[in-house]
Order: structure tokens, then sequence, then C-alpha cells
């Protein structure tokens, strides 16, 4: 599926193709720390299937949870996280940050990693009152 995004402020901009039935939720402690939530959303694309049309992300690298190096592709302007990947032979499958894509609401995740991490009310959500509110 062919996707567009963008960072919060639009400062990086990317195009690709990437795997829709591969969508996929992450609840380690990385990703919660890294969010700020519960669970990352991802989108699964070659690196060769990612171009950039604006700036350059910037990069975090770091020991993740598994004990391979994680790279962490953020925007410098205003932060937000927008590809992860791997080092070595784990380099050419990066993910997409779900929320930096544009047509997100037709990615649906299809499975689900690091569960022992979940967050033990998640199965709640759909039992709490919805209110309406205009998005900002």
């Amino acid at each position: 599926m062919h996707v567009t995004g963008r960072c919060h402020c639009g400062h990086v901009t990317y195009e690709a193709e990437i795997d829709a039935a591969g969508v996929g939720i992450c609840h380690c402690t990385d990703c919660q720390k890294l969010t700020g939530s519960p669970f990352r959303v991802t989108a699964p694309a070659p690196q060769n299937a990612i171009k950039l049309t604006g700036a350059q992300p910037k990069l975090y690298r770091k020991v993740a949870e598994n004990g391979h190096y994680r790279l962490q592709y953020f925007c410098g302007e205003c932060g937000s996280p927008l590809f992860t990947a791997g080092e070595g032979d784990d380099a050419d499958s990066w993910g997409i940050r779900w929320g930096s894509i544009d047509q997100r609401d037709q990615l649906k995740p299809s499975e689900q990693i690091w569960c022992r991490s979940a967050v033990d009310w998640l199965g709640v959500i759909g039992e709490l009152p919805a209110f309406e509110k205009d998005d900002p």
C-alpha cells in the first residue's frame, strides 16, 4: 500500500510502500517509554521502499529489551517518532510509526508482540464511556 506521512510540524515528510497486512502493536516497555502510551503501532516496510521528501530525521540508538540495537528516527524540530530499524541483518526491515502515516485510518493492526508487558487495563477501554469532542 502506498502511504505518505509527516511529523507533527511537517518538517520531515515521506512516502512509502508498506505491508498493510503486517501492521502490529508492540507492548514492550521501550515502546511505552518512547510513546508515553501503553503501546506503539507500527507498519512494516523495506528500507528501500521509504523515500524522504522533506528534511532528514534525527537518529537515536539504543539497546532494546531483546538485546539488539534499535535505531529510532524522529523529527529534530517537534520530536515526533517516525521510523524504527535494526542494525546488521535487521537493517533492511523498517517500521513506520502509525501516527505519522496520513492514511492511518485505513490501517488496522493484525498482531501484537511483547504482550507480557501489556498493561492489564487495556481490556476495559471498550467499556469506558465515550464523549464527543472536536479534534484540535
